[in-house]
């Protein structure tokens, strides 16, 4: 069985807080992916399907990006770190799909987990001082400042839009389908 399914499976719940019910969303959807990446070698993180580029690798990769950018950019509105303070993201806008070809399954789960910690102690910290409604450190050109909802929520869709072609892909790979990895 994997560290996923190991796990207690993340549902968000049936009555609770606004921030139970978002972070129980985000939860599944990250439950998710890392499920239908599991279990594979460097070949199956390296799978497409039909004429996409995109891969399992490729998602983790991306995904990472995406929590580090959410969180560390526009929660605390500090520049992101390594790997992506290096990358030329205007000549290189698909860098971190393209570059997870050369990483180890271990660096892809590693980088995404790692991740996906640092955003949750943020968010952690950040609803023990407040709401939803709290505003992010970033601000946009037009003066507006996102606030911890609508990251959150950004963060779902994200997650669920990937989701989606990790189902694609995976089962493409091996054959495994389902929405929720055996308990």
């Amino acid at each position: 069985m994997t560290e996923t399914a190991a796990a207690a499976w993340p549902e968000p719940p049936l009555a609770g807080t606004e921030a139970a019910a978002v972070l129980g969303a985000l939860e599944r959807q990250r439950a998710t992916l890392a499920w239908k990446c599991s279990s594979l070698d460097a070949s199956g993180l390296r799978a497409t399907l039909g004429t996409s580029t995109v891969t399992l690798g490729g998602l983790l990769k991306h995904l990472a990006h995406v929590e580090d950018s959410h969180f560390v950019r526009l929660w605390l509105g500090s520049p992101v770190g390594a790997p992506w303070d290096s990358v030329d993201w205007e000549s290189t806008p698909d860098w971190d799909y393209r570059s997870a070809a050369g990483d180890t399954p271990e660096q892809l789960h590693a980088l995404w987990r790692e991740s996906v910690a640092r955003s949750r102690a943020i968010v952690d910290k950040a609803l023990s001082t407040g709401g939803l409604d709290q505003l992010g450190a970033h601000v946009t050109r037009s003066g507006e400042r996102p606030n911890l909802r609508r990251i959150l929520l950004d963060l779902v869709e994200e997650y669920a839009r990937h989701a989606g072609h990790a189902d694609l892909i995976r089962e493409s790979v091996d054959g495994l389908t389902g929405e929720d990895p055996p308990r």
